[in-house]
Order: structure tokens, then C-alpha cells, then sequence
């Protein structure tokens, strides 16, 4: 329902949220398209929506450039674990976290 109210919100407030005017409809009719009402509406998600274009956009560029002053890295690391393996588990318990921590 959040993400639903979200998307409706982002919907009905395109002129408030972007500052980018989109004319997709005039390039789609240069292009040969000649009937524009079966092209659609354009809905563009501003960069705070987890997932839209603008948001992975924002976050490659911030990525770029924390790597082009901190220096690219070489390797991308990731593992799947068991939270019930016995290492996993005594270091769980150790510390005093839980498995989602």
C-alpha cells in the first residue's frame, strides 16, 4: 500500500516533481508515428523512488565518484551463509545479536 500510494502520489504530481520536460510524444511523431493517443502517458519517478531510472542513475553517479577519489576496487565480493552453520551461530551468540544482524 506505501509503494501504491507512492506511485499514485508521483502520478498526479509530474508537473511538481520533475524538472525535465519530456516531449516524447513530438519525437514519437517525428519518428512516423502518427497517432499519438495510443503512444501513452510518460510517468517519470523522481530519484528518491527506490528502483526508477533517476534513482539507480544518482546512485552510479555517487559510486563513480566516491571511486574516482577513493580508487576503483578490483574485486566484488558476496556470500550466502546458513544462520544455523557453527561458526554463524556461536559468533551470533558470543556477541549477543541476533541472525539479522
Amino acid at each position: 500500500m506505501i509503494k501504491s500510494s507512492k506511485l499514485y502520489y508521483v502520478r498526479n504530481h509530474q508537473k511538481q516533481l520533475s524538472d525535465v520536460i519530456y516531449n516524447n510524444h513530438t519525437k514519437a511523431l517525428l519518428r512516423g508515428k502518427n497517432n499519438p493517443s495510443t503512444m501513452g502517458k510518460r510517468i517519470v519517478l523522481p530519484s528518491s523512488f527506490n528502483g526508477g531510472t533517476y534513482y539507480k542513475f544518482h546512485n552510479y553517479q555517487d559510486v563513480m565518484t566516491i571511486g574516482s577519489w577513493v580508487g576503483y576496487s578490483d574485486l566484488f565480493i558476496t556470500f550466502t551463509y546458513n544462520q544455523k552453520w557453527p561458526e554463524i551461530s556461536r559468533t551470533i551468540e558470543r556477541h549477543g545479536l541476533k541472525s539479522v544482524d
